[in-house]
């Protein structure tokens, strides 16, 4: 059975396949068959003197900094259906996940490890959902479906001052790959302060035919007052100063509404009384508002959320180029109600699947630029 591009589910389980099931992890670098746990000199040899080959002397890389390690480097046609992941140490906007398919010298995906994992800000948060599960532990799990139909090959650069320690396995299927399957891609951008009155870029230049599936957004606010009223923007296929889809709020967007605040509107019809804030994390398959950070009253001032939206059932589909952009868009405290163009700090993941060849992104920033400050 050939690769289809929609994967098992639970209504096929039971269907046979031809496909052959392989796994890289620092137990098996290659993911040959039967050559797992083979290690005699691994990261944790010292841990495992007593007991020898077979016993968890490999669980772990070390990456020293300004290095770059090959996580993976799989001949194809295959697929990789699974990626788990965890930073023992390391912050995780310098560690940089990149993926090249088929011998391209342009990375596919080229992003810092949390943001990649729908966890922005340097701080665990809890996410589940269909694509993206950050679990208990700061374990980071990924289910998009990438196929490849040479060479798939997975690399992670350690920007930091120090060495950084990757535990990390990636499960995948060598099979044939359909002639309408295409390619998977995710790019981060960010901008600190986004200039007054320009839209946030999440995503453009893409080139080829493809669908856009997924958003993820680290959101910093540098003003008081609401922050989301700001439209997204999917242009496609010679758009020009308009888009084809316009969506109507920031939250709305992320399949929230007023304010991510249950209360809020109830409270305002029913008694007119101010509304008092309230923020509520949620997760759910293709959305959530799953991390919500509040000033401490000392050193952490700003308040930061992270949000995803996964358009697993409603891709954005486009035949020649897409791009996509975000209003940071609030409120003035005047009475006559008019918005209030945002400079504030924010950073994105875009995923989408396209035809190759990918379109050169723009340059990643330096560590400093990254960093969570």
């Amino acid at each position: 059975m050939s690769f289809s591009g929609l994967g098992l589910h639970l209504g096929n389980l039971s269907r046979l396949s031809s496909a052959k099931s392989r796994s890289i992890s620092p137990e098996n670098f290659s993911g040959e068959k039967g050559k797992g746990g083979m290690s005699t000199d691994g990261a944790a040899a010292n841990a495992a003197r007593d007991l020898g080959q077979g016993w968890k002397v490999s669980p772990y890389i070390l990456i020293d900094p300004g290095d770059t390690f090959t996580l993976a480097d799989i001949e194809g046609p295959g697929a990789i259906q699974q990626i788990w992941m965890t930073l023992a140490r390391g912050k995780w906007r310098h560690s940089i996940i990149r993926i090249y398919w088929d011998d391209q010298e342009q990375p596919s995906v080229e992003c810092p490890t949390g943001d990649f994992f729908a966890n922005g800000w340097e701080k665990y948060a809890r996410v589940e959902s269909l694509a993206v599960c950050v679990n208990p532990g700061r374990a980071f799990n990924c289910y998009w479906e990438m196929p490849f139909r040479k060479r798939a090959r997975v690399t992670m650069e350690n920007l930091s001052t120090e060495k950084i320690s990757v535990y990390y396995q990636i499960n995948y299927a060598l099979t044939d790959v359909e002639d309408d399957a295409a390619y998977f891609h995710a790019q981060f951008r960010r901008m600190n302060p986004l200039p007054y009155k320009e839209d946030y870029t999440i995503v453009d230049g893409i080139q080829g035919r493809g669908h856009f599936v997924g958003t993820y957004m680290a959101w910093g606010v540098n003003n008081n007052g609401w922050w989301g009223e700001g439209e997204i923007k999917f242009f496609m296929d010679g758009d020009g100063e308009f888009p084809t889809i316009c969506g109507t709020g920031t939250e709305d967007y992320f399949c929230g509404a007023y304010n991510f605040d249950p209360g809020s509107m109830e409270q305002r019809l029913r008694t007119g009384s101010p509304r008092a804030p309230g923020y509520h994390e949620f997760n759910s398959p293709y959305a959530g508002l799953p991390q919500v950070i509040t000033p401490d009253g000392l050193y952490s001032s700003q308040q930061r959320f992270g949000m995803y939206r996964w358009h697993i059932m409603d891709p954005v589909r486009f035949e020649e180029d897409f791009r996509v952009t975000m209003q940071a868009l609030g409120w003035r405290v005047d009475t006559d109600m008019r918005y209030l163009p945002l400079q504030d700090d924010i950073a994105s993941v875009a995923y989408w699947y396209q035809t190759l060849p990918t379109a050169p992104f723009p340059e990643l920033p330096d560590r400093d630029y990254l960093e969570v400050i």
